[in-house]
This record gives structure tokens, sequence and C-alpha cells, in this order.
């Protein structure tokens, strides 16, 4: 069965059409941009901004993994080798390895026998062999 193409629509389709051409003007765009609409404050400013890193208890530089606040000047120093490592060698990601090349370059050596890990485990880990 086919309908043909100059069917009659039904009313409410027909009044949403009309709705649609009586706001698609260029006038209409043109009337809204020279409405006097509030916005409200700019939170970024800085002013705002400074007074709300004042009042809040938030410190910057929180390593969200432990919670920790501060850094010892050990941590620090590793920190920044690391990172000046990573970025000489173009290695966002060094291997264990290069790690330990870091540390040792540091000047940490092995002076005592190896104890539990910190954290769960009590598992102790073995010393190198010596040969």
């Amino acid at each position: 069965m086919t309908t043909p193409t100059n069917a009659t629509q039904p009313a409410a389709t027909a009044a949403a059409q009309e709705d649609r051409k009586a706001g698609s003007g260029t006038t209409s765009f043109a009337d809204r941009r020279k409405r006097n609409i509030p916005v409200a404050t700019d939170r970024r400013r800085a002013e705002n901004a400074a007074a709300k890193r004042k009042s809040s208890e938030r410190r910057r530089r929180i390593d969200p993994t432990t919670c920790e606040r501060d850094y010892t000047d050990d941590e620090t120093e590793f920190m920044k080798a690391m990172d000046r490592y990573k970025r000489d060698n173009r290695r966002p990601f060094p291997t264990w390895s290069e790690v330990l090349e870091v540390l040792r370059a540091l000047g940490y050596r092995r002076v005592a026998e190896a104890t539990d890990l910190p954290g769960r485990g009590s598992g102790v880990v073995p010393a190198p062999a010596k040969g």
C-alpha cells in the first residue's frame, strides 16, 4: 500500500514546524546576543584564588598514593635525581636496573645485612651471592 507524497500532516507536527520557522530567523539570534544576562563571578580570578588557597587546609605537593605531606631530604634528592635521569636519557619509565644505577650514582651502597621489607610482607630479601 502506497501513501501519497502530499498527504496532510497531523496538526501537532505542523504546529512544531511553525514554531521552528518562527525562531529560525536572524533577528531572533541578534536579539538574544543583545540581552544582558547576568554571569556568575569568575572563580579563577587571582584574588579569589589567593583567598581560597590561604583559607584552605590543602597543601601543595601531596603524594596521592601515600598521602605523605612532607618529603625527607633524601627522598627529595632521589626524586630530583630520577627526574634528571629520565629527562637526560629520554626514559619516561626507567627499568629497575636504571633506578639502581641512579641510586649508586647518588652514593648508596649496601653496608648492612638485608632486613625485612617494610609493609605486610615478612620475607627477607636474600643477599646477592658473592663469588
